[in-house]
């Protein structure tokens, strides 16, 4: 198979250890932009991911943000698909026992209720700084303007976690994803799309290419659908034991420029030229 595209997770597959790119990822990826594309794709959100593709120098392609949630094309949303504001209302007054931290995003909104060490860590993880608001007030401001959340991140104390998945668990099993990244994060999106549809959407609607000839590359939960679904479907060493079990390769850690050893191994061809 000529694989003719490639997308691919952030976040504990793409980055170094300073998490950011390093210097051989950056080379084998524009190396390759003339070839094929390269997508980026992840939970994060739009901002937390332009100056990623300004190193790759890849600004030209689509940026599938928020899990599928949100999906831009020349800087303009294709799809954007939110969870309901009357789903944020009942979260928000369930949490209100719980005081968890939960960080509120729309497109390039990104509200925190406080500047608190999870604030500053998703800031220093994203390089994008959070708006202060009470959710309270942003689900007003919300209301007024018929917006939803493409995102929503709880994070606190593990018992806490678990109170609000478990309450979203039994309030909305056919609304939401819920994707656990550790025990102390839980990132909560619409459940229609994932990865793989978005990965989908772009194929058929703007590559004009088969899912079989896509390559992606991720090592998280929420990666799994889409490396199980795609042509070849790459775990990094670091990757969950569900990523590694549906993965049709595995290369080396994320941290280890696990990305671009593959690439070079996939499309030595190209870079041989």
């Amino acid at each position: 198979m000529q694989y003719k595209i490639v997308f691919s997770d952030i976040d504990g597959t793409l980055l170094n250890h300073d998490r950011v790119l390093s210097p051989t990822t950056i080379s084998t990826i524009k190396s390759l932009k003339n070839e094929l594309p390269f997508v980026l794709i992840s939970a994060r959100m739009p901002a937390a991911m332009r100056h990623l593709q300004e190193d790759l120098d890849i600004n030209e392609q689509p940026i599938i943000c928020y899990n599928g949630g949100l999906i831009l094309v020349n800087g303009e949303a294709v799809t954007s698909t939110e969870i309901p504001i009357n789903t944020l209302d009942k979260l928000c007054d369930f949490n209100k026992n719980i005081n968890c931290h939960l960080s509120l995003y729309h497109k390039d909104e990104w509200y925190v209720p406080e500047y608190d060490q999870w604030a500053a860590r998703e800031e220093n993880n994203t390089k994008v700084k959070p708006a202060i608001k009470a959710n309270t007030d942003v689900l007003a401001s919300w209301k007024n303007e018929n917006k939803g959340a493409h995102k929503i991140m709880a994070m606190g104390d593990e018992a806490h976690i678990d109170k609000i998945k478990d309450f979203l668990s039994q309030n909305f099993p056919d609304q939401l994803h819920l994707y656990r990244s550790k025990s102390t994060y839980l990132e909560i999106a619409n459940k229609e799309v994932s990865k793989l549809t978005a990965i989908q959407f772009l194929l058929k609607n703007h590559f004009n290419l088969s899912i079989e000839e896509s390559v992606a590359f991720g090592d998280n939960y929420n990666d799994v659908e889409m490396i199980n679904g795609v042509g070849m479907g790459v775990a990094v060493g670091n990757a969950r034991k569900e990523v590694l079990e549906v993965a049709n390769i595995v290369t080396h850690n994320g941290k280890e420029d696990g990305v671009a050893k593959s690439l070079q191994e996939l499309f030595k061809s190209y870079l041989q030229d």
